[in-house]
């Protein structure tokens, strides 16, 4: 029998017999649902992850200085947190030696920062604000732009000037209805002019990117910001492409291990992170969320699976006649095997159809009803489509021999 005619077989039987075929369909649909709608919903956290948290902390093809980890996702033990707190903080005179052998195309920023209070004359009271020191390329590696204004320039950034450029909720909690630009703050009592209104970063987890403020580092601010003003949180370098970033990450060990004496025997004291560093903890965790997600609806598989067995031993039994029939007409072996395969492979296609629209729609309804983001990858729809095809198969395997070996006379005995 030709395969499309095997198919067209198989649907019009699923046709004639629709409440036995929407039971068959069920186990399928449902492991199917649940495999998208996990692998979806795993795939939008590991997105929102890697763009809308780590990735705004930590730009593409680059790493961080710091005397510790700036982000730590996963258990850290005592040991390694002493060990951190034993490790001298960097210093301003650090920034020469590190960045002084990068390549004329590497991007490099220094930075530090923490939460001060701000006032201002348009607010009743000071408001807690995260004031970030910078110095070099920061608005071109954050690739942080302005709506109002413009950003600090390159002199007001070396000479240390009172100016600032400041974020879209600092606007707001200190210039209620007011345009900020031209306006000024004052960050331990040492007023500030606003030059710039920032672009809205964002937030993640509810938490707003956009309640800060922009100075230079070598400004008075840098006192309120570590225990000595000498004293900076970062060195941040961005190279040209991931190659480079390594070779770069190699120039910066090594010339700091040259400032802080370093024996060859010994560890570094201080940190390189990029952003798989930080994102290592939780692939690991994505890893075996998704095994998780593959694994527990491969019961309703399993379940689905066993009914279309049944069923399908059923149809062979109530079609024993039929069988005999198209076996006195000359139908070889093979092509009952092949009509029953098909007929429950296209049971389990269409069941995992139905249950990838499901799962989809099951991801989006989540994502807008919770903070659960979702993204649907499309090697899940593939794997889903696949399983439901394959269940069909592997389930039709007995029932389709058993078809294709009855004897013809004694099928056609049958009533």
């Amino acid at each position: 029998m030709p395969f499309f005619d095997a198919i067209r077989l198989a649907l019009r039987t699923i046709r004639t017999q629709k409440l036995k075929s929407a039971f068959t369909l069920l186990g399928v649909c449902i492991g199917v649902m649940f495999l998208i709608s996990v692998v979806s919903i795993v795939e939008g956290m590991g997105r929102y992850m890697e763009e809308d948290l780590i990735g705004k902390l930590i730009s593409v093809n680059t790493f961080e200085l710091r005397h510790r980890p700036n982000i730590n996702i996963g258990d850290v033990d005592e040991a390694t947190w002493e060990e951190y707190r034993r490790r001298p903080r960097l210093e301003i005179v650090d920034v020469e030696p590190a960045t002084r052998n990068l390549p004329s195309d590497t991007k490099w920023y220094v930075y530090a920062d923490n939460q001060v209070d701000v006032s201002s004359s348009a607010s009743a009271k000071p408001r807690r604000v995260q004031v970030v020191s910078v110095g070099g390329d920061y608005f071109d590696v954050k690739k942080l732009g302005v709506t109002h204004g413009r950003i600090l320039s390159e002199q007001e950034l070396t000479r240390g000037e009172k100016v600032v450029v400041i974020g879209p909720d600092a606007a707001e909690r200190l210039f209620p209805g007011l345009d900020p630009i031209g306006r000024e703050v004052k960050i331990g009592g040492v007023p500030y002019r606003v030059v710039g209104l920032a672009e809205s970063q964002g937030k993640a987890f509810g938490m707003s990117f956009d309640n800060f403020l922009v100075t230079s580092y070598r400004s008075p601010a840098r006192r309120f910001l570590n225990v000595r003003a000498s004293m900076i949180d970062a060195v941040v370098i961005q190279s040209p492409n991931v190659q480079a970033m390594q070779e770069n990450m190699e120039i910066v060990r090594s010339a700091m291990r040259g400032q802080r004496k370093l024996r060859p025997a010994q560890k570094d004291n201080f940190s390189l992170q990029t952003a798989d560093s930080a994102l290592e903890f939780w692939n690991k965790i994505k890893r075996y969320l998704v095994l998780a997600g593959i694994a527990l609806p491969a019961i309703g598989l399993v379940v689905g699976s066993i009914v279309i067995m049944n069923i399908m031993l059923v149809a062979v039994a109530e079609r024993t006649r039929e069988i005999g029939i198209r076996k006195a007409l000359g139908a070889k072996r093979r092509d009952i095997l092949l009509q029953f395969l098909i007929e429950a492979s296209t049971l389990g296609t269409l069941g995992s159809a139905v249950g990838v629209a499901l799962g989809i729609g099951l991801a989006q309804f989540i994502a807008a009803v919770s903070p659960l983001p979702a993204s649907v990858a499309p090697w899940s729809i593939v794997v889903g489509v696949a399983l439901g095809a394959g269940v069909g198969i592997i389930s039709g395997v007995y029932p389709a021999s058993r078809a294709s070996r009855l004897d013809p006379i004694l099928a056609l005995r049958q009533e």
